[in-house]
C-alpha cells in the first residue's frame, strides 16, 4: 500500500517496517531497539520543544538545538574517513507504532523477543509524527543537514502513555548531562512515573512556581519569574524555588503538606498570592523591576522575604484560616522604613551599613537581611503587645 504526502515522495509507503528487538525491562515497560537510516529520522520522529500557548499550558520538553554543536558533528560526519556515532538515539513513540512478534523466534534470554517494528509515516505538520526525540535531537539535526547520501544510526525506542511519560523519560535520560536547571524545573510540574528523589522532593515547589507565574487572574507575580518559556521575568526562577523549599521545609507552607502524595496545593498557592499580593502594595516603587534597580525582585530580597512571610504566618495563624492580604500588609507597613530596596543603605542590627545595591545573593548576606527583617518584626510585635 503506498500514498502520496506533501512532505513524503510520491509512493513513499504508509508505513516503515524495520527489523527490532523488544526487550523486556521494568514492568509494562519495553525497550525496542533497531537501526535505521538517520536521514530518515525526520520522517518519524520530531523534537517537542518547550513552549506555552496561548492559554498558558505547557506543551514540548526539549530545548532548542545548539547550533555550534550540531555544526560540529556535522563536520566530523561530513569530512572524517570512517565516523563513528555509536550512541543511540532515544525515541518516545505513541501507540500508533506497534511491534509484531517473529513467530520464528530462536531459543534465548526470556526478557528479549526479535520482530518487526512498524511505525507509521504520516502525512501533514511535525508534530503529528508518532514519535519525539528524547535524546540525540543535535546528531539527528547534524544527519538532517549533512552533504551525505545517508548515515545509519542505532535507535533505542520505548512507547509512551502521554506527554507527561515522555518528559519524565527526558527528564531521566538528560539527568546526568548538563540539562538547563530552568528546564528541568518548568518540565517537573506536568512529568509522571518514578524520578529521582531530589527530582520528586523539588516537583511540588516546581508545581507552586508554575501556579505563581502563569495563574493570570491570581498572582501577583503573574509573568514576572523567568523560565525556558518565559525568558523575560525579572525574577530568577531559582529564588523562588529556594523560598518555596524553605518554606515547605519549616515555614508557612509546612502545615499544608498533609501527604506527600496529597498536598493541599490550592491552600499553599493562596497563602501565597496573599502575602506577595500585600508585597506588590506596600513595596510599589521596587515591585517588577530588574535585580540591578530593585533588591526586592534579586535574590537576597525573595528569599529574605519568605522568611518573613513564615515568621508574620507563626504569629498570625490561629488556625481558623489563610491570613489575607490586608493582615500581611499591615504587618508588612511596620517595617516598610527600614527597608532599602532601590535607594538608601540598610543599617544592620550588627552595625554594619550597606548600600542597598551592594546586597549580594550569597548566604551571608541572605541570612543578614532574612535576621533583619525578622528582627524588626518581632521587635514591632513586643512593642503591639503581641
Amino acid at each position: 500500500m503506498t500514498t502520496t504526502r506533501r512532505d513524503l515522495p510520491a509512493g513513499t509507503p504508509s508505513e516503515l517496517r524495520l527489523p527490532a528487538l523488544k526487550i523486556q525491562q521494568g514492568r509494562g515497560r519495553s525497550l525496542y531497539t533497531f537501526a535505521m537510516d538517520g536521514k530518515l529520522v525526520p520522517q518519524i520522529a520530531t523534537v517537542s520543544r518547550i513552549r506555552r500557548d496561548e492559554t498558558t499550558e505547557l506543551h514540548g520538553y526539549q530545548r532548542p538545538e545548539v547550533l555550534a554543536h550540531v555544526a560540529a558533528i556535522r563536520r566530523y560526519i561530513e569530512t572524517d574517513d570512517s565516523p563513528l556515532l555509536p550512541n543511540a538515539i532515544v525515541i518516545a513513540f505513541d501507540e500508533r507504532v506497534r511491534f509484531e512478534p517473529n513467530p520464528a523466534t530462536a531459543a534465548g534470554p526470556s526478557y528479549v523477543e526479535t520482530g518487526t517494528l512498524v511505525i507509521p509515516l504520516i502525512d501533514g505538520p511535525e508534530h503529528n509524527r508518532p514519535g519525539f526525540i528524547v535524546d540525540g535531537q543535535q546528531r539527528c539535526a547534524a544527519i538532517r543537514d549533512a552533504n551525505i547520501d545517508a548515515f545509519p544510526v542505532s535507535i533505542s525506542a520505548f512507547i509512551a502513555n502521554d506527554t507527561a511519560d515522555q518528559r519524565s523519560q527526558f527528564i531521566l535520560v538528560n539527568s546526568t548531562k548538563a540539562l538547563p536547571k530552568g528546564l528541568i524545573h518548568e518540565l517537573l510540574p506536568g512529568a509522571s512515573g518514578a524520578l529521582p528523589t531530589p527530582l520528586r522532593v523539588r516537583q511540588l515547589p516546581a508545581t507552586l512556581l508554575e501556579k505563581l507565574n502563569f495563574d493570570e487572574l491570581r498572582s501577583p507575580l503573574y509573568r514576572m519569574i523567568q523560565m525556558p518559556t518565559n525568558p523575560g521575568g525579572h525574577v530568577k526562577d531559582n529564588s523562588v524555588l529556594r523560598m518555596l523549599e524553605n518554606s515547605l521545609s519549616d515555614g508557612a507552607l509546612y502545615r499544608f503538606r498533609n501527604d506527600e502524595a496529597l498536598p493541599y496545593t490550592g491552600e499553599m498557592f493562596t497563602l501565597l498570592c496573599n502575602f506577595w499580593t500585600a508585597v506588590k502594595q506596600v513595596f510599589p516603587d521596587a515591585w517588577n523591576k530588574p535585580p540591578r534597580r530593585s533588591r526586592l525582585m534579586h535574590g537576597a530580597g525573595i528569599i529574605s522575604m519568605g522568611y518573613l512571610m513564615d515568621a508574620i504566618s507563626h504569629v498570625r495563624d490561629d488556625g481558623n484560616g489563610i491570613i489575607e492580604p490586608d493582615e500581611f500588609a499591615a504587618d508588612l507597613k511596620v517595617i516598610a522604613d527600614d527597608c532599602h530596596w532601590t535607594e538608601g543603605e540598610w543599617v544592620f542590627s550588627d552595625g554594619v551599613a550597606r548600600k542597598w545595591n551592594d546586597i549580594q545573593n550569597t548566604p551571608r548576606d541572605i541570612h543578614r537581611v532574612a535576621d533583619f527583617l525578622q528582627s524588626r518584626y518581632r521587635s514591632s510585635q513586643v512593642a503591639r503587645g503581641r
